[in-house]
């Protein structure tokens, strides 16, 4: 039995502006979970956007982002326009001039796209298109039997995946691999799928290529583990 992907967690330093700026620019309800704020998906999205407070600084670019779609050219132009009065900015990671996306980063640097009308390769998503990772052909592979979703794109090493029920792609763009700086500042939460015991669940991530951390970013009864590339994920405890 596979693992069900719960959240996309931000470690932020200051999670209420974070959850604030995207709640309105996704058009997601906040709530207050204790330990971190939440977004409620109000579409297909099938999983959470959490907030978690962090003391560590941003450094280099996420390993992660999010990609935005636009159904025309003036909502394209509408979204980047809400998001930059929102408090987020442009930036240029090398995307050049001719690209037709728009490359911005939110209140504490989290760099996402507003991908342009017309991408075939979205064109079935909802407003958040793809969460796109750096990452290995082999690390797609491993999401894939990690998730129990299927592989939607296997080609030149580049990979993706994307949940049986609809919702955003995980892609990952293949070598050359940006080099990591420290830990994520995006991560994936996770929790077995129907509920059963943790351990086991830990057992079968490990033989697809997991490894297990030792450190404390998960929140409290979670394991931080990590996936063939090094990126940190937490399973957490069943509910």
């Amino acid at each position: 039995m596979a693992s069900r992907l719960v959240s996309l967690t931000f470690a932020a330093n200051q999670p209420l502006l974070l959850a604030r700026f995207w709640g309105d620019l996704l058009g997601w309800e906040p709530v207050d979970e204790g330990d971190s704020i939440a977004l409620l998906p109000s579409d297909d999205t099938g999983f959470r956007i959490r907030f978690r407070r962090t003391s560590e600084d941003k450094v280099g670019q996420n390993q992660m982002h999010l990609d935005l779609t636009s159904s025309s050219l003036e909502d394209q132009q509408a979204r980047v326009a809400a998001a930059l009065g929102l408090g987020g900015r442009h930036i240029d990671v090398g995307q050049g001039a001719e690209a037709l996306h728009v490359v911005l980063a939110d209140p504490e640097g989290n760099e996402f796209c507003v991908i342009e009308p017309g991408n075939s390769f979205l064109a079935d998503c909802g407003l958040i298109g793809a969460l796109a990772c750096d990452g290995s052909q082999a690390v797609g592979y491993f999401w894939s039997e990690a998730l129990g979703w299927p592989l939607v794109w296997d080609q030149d090493q580049e990979t993706a995946i994307r949940s049986p029920h609809g919702g955003p792609k995980i892609t990952w763009g293949g070598p050359p691999l940006m080099p990591k700086q420290g830990r994520n500042r995006l991560c994936l939460d996770l929790e077995h799928a129907d509920g059963g015991d943790q351990w086991n669940e830990v057992d079968r991530l490990v033989s697809l290529g997991a490894h297990r951390l030792d450190d404390g970013l998960c929140p409290s009864g979670a394991v931080p583990m990590e996936d063939p590339d090094g990126n940190e994920f937490c399973l957490l405890p069943p509910r």
